[in-house]
């Protein structure tokens, strides 16, 4: 796997196919629900544990957006699954930035679909990403760990953080991080 995990282009869901069996499931549930197609001029790129397989019971399909018209947006995906269990629209404000989330389930996934007006591979959830992925092939010894904090209940950044020695805000940090040691 770890070939593979050297290898991958997040930007797409390819990977998912030949990964683990919670990753395929993920694959097929998302090429069912046509959601990266059906979402296409919003960039989507899945985010998260999942791709990472640092994933734990309770783990979401993270789909982070570049979203500029959150009223277009909104009516898309109500269109597309607002018939969904757990269907949720949230408005709200992350770091002085408008961003709107949906939430529903489907497939035996909870999906949270994160949009905001910025560019995905400049997004925070990204860059964690690009950055836990380099920290994991740098150091897969921290895989097993990180999995134990987060069934304990602490989230991914901050578990990161906590392994790797890193004070103050968990998602600067991990950004500082990755950016000192040129992983983004």
């Amino acid at each position: 796997m770890e070939l593979l995990m050297s290898l991958v282009n997040f930007k797409t869901i390819d990977y998912l196919a030949a990964g683990n069996s919670k990753q395929r499931r993920a694959f097929d549930t998302l090429n069912e629900l046509q959601l990266l197609t059906k979402l296409a001029s919003y960039n989507p790129v899945l985010c998260g544990t999942i791709p990472l397989e640092i994933d734990t019971d309770v783990s979401d399909l993270d789909i982070i957006l570049d979203v500029a018209d959150f009223s277009q947006f909104e009516q898309s995906v109500r269109q597309f699954y607002g018939d969904l269990a757990c269907f949720c629209v949230k408005r709200k404000h992350i770091r002085s930035k408008p961003i709107i989330k949906v939430n529903f389930n489907y497939g035996g996934f909870e999906f949270e679909l994160f949009g905001q007006n910025q560019t995905v591979t400049e997004q925070y959830a990204y860059l964690h990403m690009v950055i836990e992925h380099a920290i994991l092939q740098r150091h897969p010894e921290l895989r097993q760990p990180i999995i134990n904090l987060k069934r304990k209940g602490v989230k991914t950044e901050p578990a990161f953080c906590t392994l790797l020695g890193l004070n103050g805000d968990p998602y600067e940090a991990l950004l500082t991080y990755g950016r000192q040691n040129r992983m983004i």
